[in-house]
Formats: C-alpha cells, structure tokens, sequence
C-alpha cells in the first residue's frame, strides 16, 4: 500500500510525529515538515483489520443532496437551473438572469445543513447495496459535511437506513482514506463524487480502488471524470456488482 507523505496529527487529544508504513500501522509519517490533521474517529471507527474496507461519501452518493437543497432554496424565492458541476452557480433568484454570489450560497449552505440536512432523499439503490456488501466488508462513511451538521446527519443515516460508523472531514479525503486502509489487511474501495478527492486518495492511497458516482442524474453529463484512473458508475445496483468483485466479495 506504501506510506503516506506527509505527518499526520489526529484531532485533540493525539499528537503524532513518526516514521512507519501503512502496512504496519495506523500511521505512516515520510517528512516532519508536512503536516495533516485527521479526525479522530479514523482511528475509532469500527474495522474488521481482516476484511475488505468500502469508504463512501453522502452526499450525491448515498444521499440526493442537490435535490433536498433545491426544495430548501424553492421556498426562499430562489430555483435551481443545473448547467454545470456546481451549487451556488446553479442557482438563481426567480426572474433574475445572474446566479447568486458566494455570500449568499455559502449563508444558504450553512443554514441547510443546521436545519434542512434531515430532509435529504437516499440515493436509489444506495441501502440495499449496502446492507449486501457489508456481510462481507467493513464500511465507513466519510463525509464533508459542516462540523454544525454532525448530529442531524448521523441521525438521517441511522432513520435511512445506514447504520455505519461516520467521519466527519474537512478538505480532500486522501489522507483519511489512507489512515482507513491502513487499518485493515484486506483491500479498500473508495466511492465519491467529486474529482478532487478522488485524485487526493489516489495521491495518499494509491492501492485504494477509486470509484465516482453521481446520483442526480441532471449533473451527471457536467461532472468532471477521469475514467482512465477512478471507474465512474453512477447507479448503485451496478456499483454493488462492481464492488463485490473488486473486493473479492462474491468469492467469499
């Protein structure tokens, strides 16, 4: 799997500095200049150290969260018009041609997720898959959701039906990803939206098998792939099937 580059700090009250390998330990440390902080729970979570590992993202994953915002803005005089992979820039005040500014999106992101978050339709597919593929593997939900959001997401997971241990992260998912699979001997598969974390795991975790899903069907033709390095599979009855092989699932 090979170690990662960089020192990684886990959250308050563990401070670690030290040279390893993944293989060996939970923490792999390759410069002392360079420094990660990672959530605590990544060394808490509940993992088999002898089964398969499936780290997923919520939101256009297990969650149809473009749609929950879009009801959360309609009845704020607002309507979203999706033409590109983006939030903010997708929506417009009724009657007015300009999107709204960052401002305004990010007041508008905050407040969903401090009172909208629960309201989230699950991604079609995404429970049952699931629940299957965890007969035979361990999984982790790694989500960026703001730090404000922490309770009423996890009860949405838990009603939806997704009782797996969550990590709430903050920036790109490399690093988490990496602590993950470095807990466990079998392999890990990583399942998220976006390109940016799906090129970060690849960078820290590069054993990881990577796979991008967009759940709302109108983004999809505007999300950014790079199919050549992160299989892109956006149904979850495919994915499942994709997954059990790749983890040597429908072997065990």
């Amino acid at each position: 799997m090979g170690a990662y580059r960089g020192s990684i700090r886990w959250g308050p009250p563990f401070v670690v500095h030290r040279h390893t390998n993944f293989l060996k330990s939970t923490l792999a440390v390759a410069s002392p200049t360079i420094e990660t902080i990672l959530p605590l729970e990544t060394v808490l979570a509940s993992v088999d150290p002898n089964a398969p590992l499936i780290v997923v993202d919520v939101d256009e994953v297990l969650a149809m969260f473009m749609r929950g915002f879009e009801r959360f803005v309609g009845v704020r005089g607002m309507e979203m018009r999706i033409t590109k992979f983006a939030l903010f820039q997708n929506i417009f005040r009724i009657g007015e041609d300009e999107h709204i500014d960052m401002v305004v999106g990010r007041e508008l992101f905050d407040d969903f997720f401090r009172t909208d978050v629960e309201e989230i339709d699950v991604a079609p597919g995404a429970v049952e898959a699931l629940a299957d593929l965890s007969s035979g593997a361990s999984i982790v939900i790694l989500t960026n959701a703001p730090d404000h959001s922490r309770e009423p997401r996890a009860r949405w997971l838990a009603r939806s039906g997704f009782p797996y241990p969550m990590i709430v992260n903050s920036g790109l998912k490399g690093p988490a990803v990496a602590a993950l699979a470095a807990r466990t001997r079998g392999p890990t598969a990583f399942i998220d939206d976006l390109l940016p974390n799906l090129d970060s795991v690849a960078t820290d975790a590069p054993a990881v098998r990577r796979f991008q899903m967009v759940a709302d069907e109108r983004l999809r033709p505007f999300a950014f792939s790079d199919p050549t390095r992160h299989a892109r599979i956006d149904e979850w009855p495919t994915l499942r099937a994709s997954l059990a092989q790749t983890l040597g699932l429908s072997r065990r």
